[in-house]
């Protein structure tokens, strides 16, 4: 989207949920705000009124499987999901076909996120060589390319070697970036189809136990800290590592870590369906569990909400839970999910929903122009977000070209009405521009 464009004034929004105000979007930027502003010749005015206006939501878990994985998902249309659910960036996981391992693809992803133009698209490098755990990938070529790359993941797969941890943990220092672990401990997930608990007793499933989790996460914690470096953990799910996280936070460890929609809200219990929509990795983990990610996340232990948007075509879902693949989509659902988790239940007020998705976010991944306040001068990143607007959840209705959404018949809270990105609209009423 082109930075030069016709001023936006918004009338009456709520910034962080305070008191309605006026923001003008001009030249890419917010150049006033204030009360009953007039709008300049020209521009276009938005009825805000009840809206509650934030920075430009950023997710640092997003798989928009292209290249190679085109009819579950591409950069655009995931992009055009990002834009629907408020999000004016999003890093995109490299475990593509070919993988994100080269300078060459994550500047292909990187490119096909301008030429789509719905949020700014942030390549995540492989840690290693086609994900095989066997050797580090082009590192430092990735960081120095055109996508600028500071987040290394082999998201999907654990880098499960902890020398091989070591060395990229001590690689990325040199240029500021942060390694995200996918935390499972694979010899001990071997053959597991959900949460290792009461439910998988009853079902007869091979279970996955938290452990698996817990383990690599208090391992890698005492690495980052022992080399110096960031680390970052991706899509926490259990009560322990929120526990291990605390723990490692205050013995001074760099660590940050993530916590996904779904895992604030649903829990392994809707297995005994057997609807392979609920099969996630990790596994969707007890009512206890959801309690501490809901803790975790307001006292700060978890920093951010990702949403881990995992497309798939409908024949690698619809088919008997054994076989089926793991993963939901969740870009067009975060918000509304965060409202109902934790703002309607008092644990976050909009203005600490706005750190943990956006601001927090966009610092982890060292983004710049987002997750910025909303402020005179500031880029104009900007959602517009009804909380009062209940939403019957579909997914062949939303912009993702897959709809193995976990949330599907049920009505959650709130609807992204508008999008800005730079101040132009990408989603402006509640539609796709």
């Amino acid at each position: 989207m082109p930075d030069t464009h016709a001023p936006h004034l918004i009338r009456g929004a709520r910034p962080l949920g305070g008191d309605p105000v006026d923001l003008l979007l001009s030249e890419g930027r917010i150049t006033e705000a204030g009360p009953g502003l007039a709008a300049p010749e020209g521009a276009e005015v938005v009825d805000a009124a009840g809206l509650i206006a934030l920075p430009g939501l950023v997710d640092l878990h997003t798989h928009l499987r292209e290249p190679g994985r085109e009819d579950a998902e591409t950069v655009a249309t995931g992009s055009r999901s990002a834009a629907m659910g408020g999000y004016t960036a999003v890093h995109a996981m490299a475990n593509t076909d070919p993988v994100a391992d080269t300078a060459g693809v994550v500047e292909q992803v990187w490119r096909l996120g301008r030429e789509a133009g719905y949020c700014d698209v942030r390549p995540v490098g492989a840690v290693t060589v086609g994900l095989a755990g066997e050797r580090l990938s082009e590192i430092g070529a990735m960081a120095d390319s055109a996508a600028r790359v500071r987040v290394f993941s082999d998201d999907g797969i654990c880098v499960s070697d902890a020398l091989l941890m070591r060395r990229a943990l001590e690689y990325v220092k040199a240029f500021d970036g942060v390694v995200a672990q996918h935390a499972q401990e694979p010899r001990l997930t071997e053959g597991a189809q959900m949460n290792e608990g009461r439910v998988s007793d009853r079902l007869g499933l091979p279970g996955w136990p938290a452990v698996a989790e817990e383990a690599i996460i208090a391992r890698d914690c005492l690495l980052a800290q022992h080399v110096g470096s960031r680390l970052h953990v991706c899509h926490v799910s259990t009560k322990g590592s929120v526990d291990i996280i605390r723990w490692a936070k205050a013995r001074g460890c760099d660590v940050t870590a993530e916590v996904t929609p779904h895992h604030l809200l649903l829990t392994d219990e809707l297995v005994e369906s057997y609807d392979p929509v609920y099969k996630v990795n990790p596994p969707l983990r007890t009512a206890e569990d959801v309690r501490a990610l809901r803790e975790g996340l307001a006292d700060g232990t978890i920093d951010i909400v990702a949403t881990d948007h995992a497309p798939h075509p409908a024949e690698a879902k619809e088919t008997e839970w054994s076989t089926a693949a793991m993963g939901m989509v969740g870009l067009e659902t975060a918000l509304s999910v965060v409202q109902e988790a934790m703002v309607d239940t008092g644990l976050l007020t909009w203005a600490e929903v706005a750190e943990r998705m956006s601001t927090v976010p966009a610092r982890i991944g060292r983004v710049d122009g987002h997750g910025r306040g909303l402020a005179v001068g500031e880029p104009a990143n900007v959602v517009l977000y009804d909380p009062a607007a209940p939403v019957a959840v579909d997914g062949a209705a939303m912009a993702t070209k897959s709809g193995n959404t976990p949330f599907r018949g049920m009505t959650l809270p709130g609807r992204v009405q508008a999008t800005f990105l730079r101040g132009v609209p990408t989603v402006l009423e509640g539609e796709i521009k």
